[in-house]
């Protein structure tokens, strides 16, 4: 049989308050990551690595560097029909925008109606994962489901801060689809477990829009497709969960094995960056046979100058982008963004440096995050002394990690 035509539609829409103030300027899907890449880059790469090659993001917040970054960087050819584009909310139902992930695609409809697939992949733009699309298609459409929810085992205790899918003793038919449930259904096979929701999904269209027009009529409804149009499904007996262990994807490793993130807070998004920067990661980007797509910006390669006395300029254990210069300057278990400089007898521990950071001479950075062009003065400290950090006005997030906004002027 010949492969289903599929749409792929990315919901990038959303505010990100968590991640603030790095979504104080930007979309959420646009926040940088692991140096080159924006978060976009890994759903968008899932899918056209897997041959899903006609996708629509949709937009809404702070959207102008995220809508900027996909024309620029995504650019198919159309000889047979590809594209990427992003879909900004354009009140095409009347005057108010998306209410919800269901209210995006539902006024969205002229998307899945010009393009008429067979299914149509729904996934979020936030997270950090590599996945093959299509194992989960063909189990879709093995099972005759009308919509299959990508899950992923958790611990129970873990439980409680996702959307849990409840399937019965298969293991795949969903009974139940919870919000951050108090007790979490556990797993036919393994009591200690449930199944987290991925927010992924695969919807054989006409179930998808039929579920989009009875959601629009409910006016008690968020329209949101995890809290309102799956658990509709669930009722209508039409839903299928898929686990993510099952997902093989060409030149993963037992490290990597079913690595998928929520970077949505400060302490997550650190975290991951903290481990992309070790020997053996758990998240390898070196994987040549499933890349993670980017464009990378034309800058000269990264240079490492001064090996005199105290002044040295070197990078152990860290991730540096092209057009990085560290003149002089230590800079251990970090990563750092395109153009940006260190100093002169600058040290940069367990730090990440996004764009254009400037670092003055005997500067000092700890356990912090620096949104994109920031000059830090010689001799600053940032992130040693916690409330001296809150007192010039930069978050300290919960795990104590310090967050320098965008173009925000450091002072002693």
């Amino acid at each position: 049989m010949p492969d289903p035509s599929v749409l792929g539609i990315v919901l990038a829409g959303g505010a990100g308050t968590r991640l603030a103030p790095l979504t104080d300027d930007r979309a959420k899907p646009a926040v940088p990551f692991g140096g080159v890449y924006r978060l976009v880059d890994f759903a968008l790469s899932n899918l056209v690595n897997s041959n899903i090659r006609k996708i629509c993001v949709l937009t809404q917040y702070k959207s102008h560097s995220l809508d900027r970054h996909i024309s620029v960087t995504w650019r198919m050819s159309d000889l047979l029909g590809n594209y990427v584009t992003p879909v900004p909310a354009q009140q095409r139902l009347g005057p108010h925008w998306y209410t919800g992930s269901a209210d995006a695609i539902f006024q969205s409809m002229n998307l899945i109606n010009d393009e008429n697939p067979e299914l149509v992949v729904v996934i979020g733009a936030d997270h950090v994962y590599r996945m093959d699309p299509r194992q989960m298609i063909a189990q879709h459409l093995e099972t005759g489901a009308g919509v299959t929810v990508a899950a992923l085992p958790v611990n129970r205790q873990d439980a409680k801060a996702f959307g849990i899918v409840g399937v019965g003793g298969d293991g795949r038919t969903v009974t139940t689809f919870l919000e951050k449930p108090a007790d979490p259904p556990p797993l036919p096979d393994s009591p200690e477990e449930s199944f987290a929701s991925m927010g992924i999904y695969v919807f054989t269209t006409k179930v998808l829009v039929d579920a989009l027009r009875r959601d629009a009529d409910d006016p008690d409804s968020r329209h949101d497709v995890g809290g309102n149009i799956i658990p509709m499904l669930v009722e209508d007996g039409v839903a299928q969960a898929y686990d993510f262990l099952t997902n093989k994807v060409p030149g993963s490793t037992e490290r990597d094995f079913g690595y998928w993130r929520d970077v949505g807070t400060i302490d997550a998004y650190f975290d991951a960056h903290m481990d992309l920067r070790t020997v053996d990661p758990m998240f390898n980007l070196y994987n040549y046979r499933w890349p993670i797509l980017t464009h990378v910006e034309n800058l000269p390669p990264a240079k490492f100058v001064h090996d005199t006395g105290d002044r040295v300029g070197r990078a152990i254990d860290s991730l540096v982008s092209n057009g990085v210069i560290v003149s002089g300057g230590l800079v251990r278990e970090s990563v750092l963004s395109p153009g940006v400089r260190v100093n002169s007898w600058a040290t940069i521990e367990c730090s990440v440096l996004l764009h254009n950071t400037v670092v003055g001479r005997h500067a000092e950075i700890r356990k912090a995050i620096i949104d994109k062009h920031v000059v830090v003065p010689e001799g600053v400290k940032i992130g040693v002394d916690k409330e001296h950090d809150r007192a010039r006005g930069f978050v300290v997030s919960p795990g104590g990690i310090t967050v320098v906004g965008k173009g925000q002027v450091v002072t002693e």
